[in-house]
């Protein structure tokens, strides 16, 4: 299996620290009612797959069920929230770029947001473009390794055309083409899995030189994390 070690690790540490980061229970209802409204309406989680990952992740913070079904009328009642995904774009301190992903149904107050949190921490706010074309677009599946063996995680790893498997101490990492993310429940065949989620890698990674400046980047992300319209910043930092 190959590499990415370090960046999965960073991965699960950053999963972790959901749970106590912000309000958690709205940003799961952000993610439910999106996926609703970008299906056209469609509330079945069998018939919609964005929908049935959101509502796994919400479970897996203990989302209260009518919160949940609250966040579904939101994307499809008389009464629609009407929320949208923006993908901003930023530069950190130490030549760290930035995807900040949201969602929203105020972008002038996301953005001004987002650009007093970076400011506050050494970094600027850029335009469209301006970093995006330094990550691929794709998607990823962790298993944990006391539920899950090597072998089906290679065998579903082959069916989604995955580009990337690796391992930490207590997960597999399924890397694979976002186009076929859209077909990750019809290949797990009921196999446990512990998230599911689009991401960005970067084409060129940063190393920095010591533990002190990789901090400092962190510390923006979980700055930028905090505010309730954020669902996931990412960086180039390996």
């Amino acid at each position: 299996m190959s590499g990415h070690s370090k960046w999965a690790n960073i991965k699960r540490k950053k999963q972790a620290n959901d749970l106590v980061r912000g309000n958690v229970f709205a940003k799961m209802s952000h993610l439910i009612t999106l996926a609703v409204l970008e299906s056209g309406g469609m509330t079945q989680p069998e018939n919609n797959v964005k929908l049935r990952l959101a509502i796994d992740k919400a479970k897996s913070v203990n989302m209260p069920k009518e919160n949940i079904l609250r966040a579904i009328e939101k994307g499809s009642g008389p009464n629609q929230t009407m929320l949208k995904e923006i993908l901003y774009e930023g530069f950190g301190t130490y030549g760290i770029f930035l995807l900040i992903l949201s969602t929203t149904d105020n972008s002038n107050r996301t953005s001004s947001e987002i650009r007093n949190m970076l400011e506050k921490h050494s970094g600027k706010l850029g335009t469209q473009g301006s970093v995006s074309y330094l990550f691929n677009k794709c998607a990823f599946v962790s298993f944990l390794k006391k539920e899950v063996n090597e072998e089906a995680v290679f065998k579903i790893g082959e069916e989604l055309h995955a580009f990337d498997i690796n391992e930490d101490t207590s997960h597999f990492f399924v890397f694979f083409p976002f186009s076929n993310f859209g077909l990750l429940k019809t290949h797990l065949n009921n196999i446990k899995y512990d998230l599911a989620e689009i991401d960005y890698l970067p084409t060129m990674p940063v190393v920095l030189d010591s533990p002190e400046k990789e901090k400092k980047v962190l510390d923006i992300v979980e700055a930028l994390e905090s505010l309730d319209d954020i669902q996931r910043v990412y960086t180039n930092l390996n």
